[in-house]
């Protein structure tokens, strides 16, 4: 599979002529807890000639493609990411600290990863983390049933909006260190669930433990309310600009 998209990427490369300059694995495989049938959610950035950039007119910042069989890949333009990155969008977070990589120009990510710090904003990272847990809940039924799917898009989310309150620093990507904000017993637990998920559809339904959704119900409970004293920070874009010169600069590929 992993032929297959490296010639995916270099044959999108050459259709719509850019230069892709970091491309990751998303989604369940990245976060660490497939299922066997998970898709390969292939994400990439990129960049175009410098004269692309030098126009009046509106151009497209982004490619998508159609999924085909378990194959899902989109990609962004340098300058959506790093307008995201203003915002404290956390996809450009997640991807730079994915483990797996399938393509990167030397120092790219390194560099990147070291703006994003300057970019890391708590209350929108919380508030982006639990609308995920807040909207995967949703798909409870029975008071306890849900996809084990759905459950880990609750888990992680929480998880994450929880690291951000209490580290104060970007959340990771993995599930692994995230996991160790839980209580000792309901590690074990979680990973229990992640040995199930690896061998079950993700359309498998279980029960959740009634302690599990507990604490579940009382950390967002307590984590919004945190979230809500926190104050909006003001980001400016003197960083991102240069950043952005110098990448359409030094990758000018005509």
């Amino acid at each position: 599979m992993k032929q297959l998209i490296l010639d995916k990427l270099a044959a999108v490369e050459k259709e719509h002529n850019i230069k892709i300059l970091f491309s990751c694995e998303s989604g369940s495989r990245g976060w660490e807890f497939p299922s066997p049938d998970s898709d390969f959610d292939v994400r990439f950035i990129y960049v175009r000639p410098y004269r692309y950039y030098l126009s009046v007119m509106e151009r497209t910042d982004d490619l998508n493609f159609a999924i085909s069989g378990d194959l899902d890949m989109y990609g962004w333009d340098i300058r959506k990411v790093l307008q995201l990155m203003r915002k404290s969008n956390v996809t450009p977070f997640e991807w730079l600290q994915s483990p797996i990589i399938y393509r990167q120009e030397p120092g790219f990510k390194e560099d990147l990863w070291a703006l994003c710090q300057h970019y890391f904003s708590r209350r929108s990272n919380i508030h982006h983390y639990l609308g995920i847990a807040q909207g995967a809940l949703a798909g409870m039924t029975n008071g306890s049933e849900i996809t084990i799917k759905k459950l880990f898009y609750v888990l992680r989310p929480l998880l994450a909006a929880k690291w951000c309150l209490q580290k104060e620093s970007i959340a990771p990507m993995t599930i692994g260190p995230l996991m160790t904000l839980l209580p000792q017993h309901l590690q074990q637990q979680v990973s229990e669930l992640i040995t199930v998920k690896s061998t079950a559809a993700e359309g498998f339904i279980i029960n959740i433990d009634a302690e599990l959704k507990t604490y579940i119900d009382q950390e967002f409970a307590r984590i919004d309310e945190a979230s809500k004293q926190l104050p909006k920070e003001p980001f400016y874009a003197e960083r991102l600009d240069e950043f952005f010169v110098n990448t359409i600069t030094k990758y000018d590929h005509k």
